[in-house]
This record gives structure tokens, sequence and C-alpha cells, in this order.
């Protein structure tokens, strides 16, 4: 009859102390264990071509799963940025649009500007796109104007055009005011002396 073999029979008589305490808690804690269960047939004879192929499978199927699903995002952000730049814009439309004909010192001049929603209240972010302005010289810049009460009353930018006067140019501006019923906008060009506001070239478009 096969015996357990004593701790003795193990490390011998010579480790004493608190080591061979240690090693006693140890001997008793596998003791109680027991021995370890047997292996199947089938883990004792080893993997099989078989489990290995279905587990490469697995795996290649699964990294598709990922490479499909980040093909997908990828479209759909595609599809959304497409459709953000085919809108020109976001978020609901220009809270007020004016449209601009030229004065007498610019007849060919027009123009459009957009008035889009402010968030504070104060600072209404603006589009102004003009055409059949002449170019200024160098330093020198048109002015756009508030009005309110029928006199210019804040500046809300300034901007350059190119030689041509048959390309429209589009500029971001901002009105820094609380705006009032009533309020329009003029487009000016220098006065002499660097007098300001400067002549009117763009006033808002008479309608019959």
């Amino acid at each position: 009859m096969n015996r357990e073999p004593s701790l003795n029979d193990l490390i011998g008589a010579e480790v004493t102390g608190a080591e061979r305490q240690r090693l006693e808690q140890v001997h008793e804690m596998l003791l109680e264990a027991g021995p370890p269960p047997e292996l199947s047939a089938d883990l004792e004879a080893g993997p099989t071509l078989g489990m290995t192929l279905g587990h490469r499978r697995r795996k290649t199927k699964h990294r598709a799963m990922l490479l499909l699903a980040a093909a997908i995002m990828v479209a759909l952000v595609f599809i959304a940025g497409y459709a953000s730049r085919g809108n020109g814009k976001t978020g609901p439309g220009p809270v007020l649009t004016q449209a601009f004909q030229g004065t007498p010192l610019a007849p060919q001049a027009q123009g459009t500007l957009e008035v889009w929603s402010s968030s504070d209240g104060y600072n209404w972010p603006m589009k102004l796109t003009v055409v059949g302005l002449r170019q200024l010289p160098p330093h020198a810049f048109y002015e756009v104007y508030l009005v309110r009460n029928g006199k210019p009353w804040g500046l809300c930018g300034t901007f350059r055009v190119g030689s041509s006067t048959q390309d429209p140019v589009t500029v971001t501006l901002t009105a820094p005011y609380t705006l009032h019923k009533g309020d329009t906008w003029v487009v000016t060009q220098p006065g002499r002396g660097g007098a300001e506001p400067g002549p009117t070239v763009l006033r808002p478009q008479v309608t019959a």
C-alpha cells in the first residue's frame, strides 16, 4: 500500500525553526487539496488540426467584424461631413439677410449680408458677399458700418477686394452690439484724410 510521503521524507530533519513551520503548513495544504484531476483523453493528446483551424477561424472572423465596424464608422463620418459641406452650414438659417446695391461711387457693385444667431446677444456673426467693388490702394480698406437712426453707428469690420471686379468676395464679420429693430448696414470706402466713416459705396437695396 502506498502512503503519502511525510515532511521528513521530503526535506529531512535538518530544516528546523520558522522555515520548517512554513513548509509544514504548505505540506498540509497540499495534502488537503489532493492530487490534481486527471487530464481528459483529448487534452492529454494535445491540440488537433481541427481545434487549431477552428481557433484561427474564430480569430479571423472576430478581426473581420472589427474591420467592418471601423469601415462603417468611417463611411458615416464621411457622409456626415459631405452633407455638412454641401449645406454650407450646420445650424438654422440666418436671422436677417440684407441685400446691397451700389451707390454712384460704385454703380455696378452689389452684395448680400447674412446675420447669424448670437449665443450671447452681443456678438452677431455675419457673412458678407460683394462683387463689383474696385481694388483699393495698399493699406486701404472698405469698412462695414451698422446704421442706426439713419446714421453710421458702429464699425463691424473691414475687408479688401482683388483686382477683378467680377470676382465675388466673401468675408466673415461680427456685429459686437445689441441689435435693434430697424438696424441696417452700409459699406464705405476710405474718406479724404482718413475721415471715418468715408463715402458709402454699398447701401441697403431699395425694393419696389
